[in-house]
């Protein structure tokens, strides 16, 4: 059976109706939603489906059908930096498929959107034949309000649709990658600065973990900061190692950590590992844990 996951970003956390609308209008292609998640500071959704390829386009080009109409990033504001209404789609290959057929999706996804709703998409990690351009932060840098300008740059035209951002929708960026894990540690302090100086001492663009993105940003409602993470290779670069850097990096400033939380999905095997550092669990195996032996046994 092919099992591909599809983890759409949009870009509005502050408005459940629209939330709910949006996931009722995904639900009705069919496609299997695992999770959904706002946050109001962010001003963005993560939601988290699973499916084949065609059950995943029909479900993607929905979404977009709902978002163009619902999200208007001339007066959106939040934390999280963003391109388009529906901001990023990855495909991440699960069971049965390969990375290439994850390629080739999101090829034909990014057409359908432009040729559909006149949203012009970039391509973005192993979907993207340009080197400069696989990074989603790379492509993101100047957000919706730059969007004009860099569109009419050399190097910078879309790889599918017109040559000018939509003028609500902006662009978006689609493509396949493998799994990550969308992380975040909010900080004992409201102190912006004390959070940007850690997430560019553990993100790899300024020297940090090599499978780690991070930015330090202001939860505003809670009066705190967080560092917000993806961590793209949990197996290279685990939770754990992460988090020990974070809170002694923090404590320099006199700062603690409050909480960390996970956005979306995570990898059982991501939390084992760190399980088994805190407890300083030995000769642990999957196998000891109860539900894994019985999904074992059964099949």
């Amino acid at each position: 059976m092919a099992i591909i996951e599809c983890i759409p970003n949009l870009s509005e956390g502050r408005r459940p109706d629209i939330i709910e609308g949006f996931v009722a209008r995904v639900r009705e292609t069919g496609v299997r939603v695992l999770d959904y998640s706002s946050d109001a500071s962010h001003n963005r959704s993560v939601l988290t489906l699973a499916g084949d390829a065609g059950t995943l386009k029909a479900a993607i080009l929905a979404l977009f059908a709902a978002a163009v109409d619902a999200i208007d990033l001339r007066s959106h504001r939040g934390e999280h930096p963003r391109l388009g209404a529906v901001d990023v789609v990855p495909f991440v290959p699960i069971e049965g498929v390969t990375m290439a057929d994850c390629v080739a999706l999101a090829k034909q996804v990014a057409a359908a959107v432009a040729d559909q709703f006149r949203v012009p998409v970039y391509l973005y990690e192993e979907a993207s034949e340009n080197p400069l351009r696989r990074n989603l932060e790379d492509i993101r840098r100047g957000e919706f309000e730059g969007l004009t300008a860099k569109m009419s740059q050399p190097g910078w035209a879309p790889d599918f649709g017109p040559s000018l951002p939509h003028p609500s929708a902006g662009a978006s960026v689609i493509g396949a990658r493998m799994p990550l894990i969308a992380y975040n540690i909010n900080l004992n302090t409201d102190r912006l600065d004390v959070a940007k100086k850690i997430a560019s001492a553990i993100r790899h663009s300024s020297g940090g973990f090599r499978y780690v993105k991070a930015m330090g940003i202001k939860v505003d409602d809670r009066n705190l900061v967080q560092v917000s993470m993806n961590l793209t290779n949990h197996e290279k670069t685990p939770i754990f190692r992460v988090f020990e850097i974070v809170k002694r990096e923090a404590a320099r400033y006199g700062v603690t950590i409050l909480e960390s939380e996970i956005v979306g999905l995570v990898p059982s095997a991501a939390l084992v590992s760190a399980a088994e550092y805190y407890l300083q669990l030995e000769r642990f195996t999957a196998f000891q844990i109860l539900e894994e032996k019985l999904r074992l046994t059964d099949d």
